[in-house]
């Protein structure tokens, strides 16, 4: 499932591109924002998938060998503990899987030059080697065990950070350029809950419940409705700053940030500042999570004055600020 960080992060995206393309229909972007929830979706399912695609790569170069005129011991026998591996077969039969990635219209078709680069890479490396190599397990469960160990393997070897793996996807969607390493991130966990009597994958809604579907399509309307008002509250305490010249990318977080101080009394004044805080270290300048972070600061303790920030439940009236400390998802 998507987490709230990552729905966080969309919706600053999305306030970025509607005041930059002077977007003035609120319903068509926030239709805007649900496709680009829907693509992050889609890329996590293909990342699951991509391993079955590598293996119907090494299945036609087997087929191809025995088809020869003058097939070689090898191209007779082969070595298939690849194409037969169990993870992958559970991957490729995943009915689950299937139906997700067809309602998604999710695929990897007109990609066969980058399955089969991927393919050539992965037999060239060492891992590969040494798991074709070794020794099948006796057991079932150990045998499953390094079946799964190696397809987590390639995931992490080959797409992790890989420049040309990254490009393609980039030419394939726009709505892809940040999202690679965290919907990987997604699939190798999804992967790693398979096990030897797993009937079928876990794979993961696309929000976690009702909740964070609300949460994320609510956040980016308030914030557009409200933007004129939250922009005062944060000249207000920029006066030392001209406006104009703040970043904007800073100008949008802290304008997500107010949104969801005041219109989400379920969630803690901490999570918030702590969540936007560390958004603004990997998508504005190198010194925004200080700026932002003081901004912050000082406008939570006067909205809570002016009685703009009510939180509900156990814990919530934290306003304390975390400086560079991480925290879960709300």
């Amino acid at each position: 499932m998507l987490s709230r960080r990552l729905l966080r992060i969309k919706t600053v995206k999305s306030l970025y591109s509607y005041f930059q393309s002077g977007e003035e229909s609120l319903i068509r972007s926030g239709k805007e924002l649900t496709v680009s929830i829907q693509k992050s979706y889609e890329l996590y399912l293909m990342m699951i998938a991509l391993i079955g695609e590598v293996a119907e790569v090494a299945r036609e170069r087997i087929a191809i060998g025995q088809a020869k005129m003058m097939p070689t011991e090898e191209d007779l026998n082969p070595n298939r503990r690849f194409v037969d591996n169990r993870v992958i077969a559970k991957i490729e039969e995943s009915a689950v899987l299937a139906d997700a990635m067809t309602r998604c219209k999710a695929s990897w078709k007109g990609q066969q030059a980058l399955i089969k680069r991927l393919y050539q890479d992965m037999a060239a490396a060492p891992y590969y080697k040494r798991y074709m190599e070794s020794v099948v397990p006796e057991s079932e469960k150990e045998a499953f065990a390094a079946d799964r160990r190696f397809v987590t393997d390639f995931l992490s070897t080959h797409i992790e950070d890989n420049d040309y793996f990254e490009e393609a996807l980039e030419e394939m969607s726009m709505y892809w350029v940040d999202d690679i390493s965290y919907c990987l991130g997604l699939a190798m966990r999804t992967i790693g809950f398979l096990n030897e009597r797993s009937a079928d994958l876990d794979v993961m809604p696309m929000y976690k419940n009702d909740d964070d579907k609300e949460y994320v399509e609510t956040l980016f309307r308030k914030a557009l409705v409200n933007h004129e008002e939250y922009f005062g509250y944060i000249d207000k305490f920029t006066q030392n700053w001209d406006f104009d010249r703040i970043a904007f990318m800073d100008k949008l977080i802290m304008l997500a940030a107010i949104t969801e101080l005041i219109k989400f009394p379920t969630i803690p004044v901490k999570v918030t500042l702590d969540e936007f805080i560390e958004i603004s270290k990997y998508y504005s300048t190198p010194g925004s999570s200080v700026f932002v972070n003081g901004i912050l600061d000082k406008l939570v303790v006067w909205l809570t004055e002016e009685g703009k920030i009510a939180k509900t439940g156990r814990g919530l009236i934290d306003t304390a600020v975390s400086k560079d400390k991480p925290t879960n998802n709300a």
